[in-house]
């Protein structure tokens, strides 16, 4: 499902293409920063580093974190 009108995603699109890979690399790399951020924010300020790496784990990479902790 899109609620971007197709004018709008050719728009887009064609500006991505336009950039060099480095570009669309560094949009990429903020992108995850952010969202990061975001799920770091949500957690409890108390957690030990080991629980906290813990948790993005399974908040960010759910069947990597399963293999890794166990975790269903």
């Amino acid at each position: 499902m899109s609620d971007t009108s197709p004018e709008i995603a050719r728009m887009v699109h064609d500006r991505y293409a336009k950039m060099q890979s480095v570009e669309r690399f560094l949009i990429g790399v903020s992108m995850f920063e952010t969202a990061r951020a975001i799920v770091l924010a949500s957690f409890p300020a108390d957690l030990s580093p080991g629980k906290l790496r813990r948790k993005l784990c399974e908040r960010l990479y759910p069947e990597l974190a399963a293999r890794a902790y166990g975790v269903d």
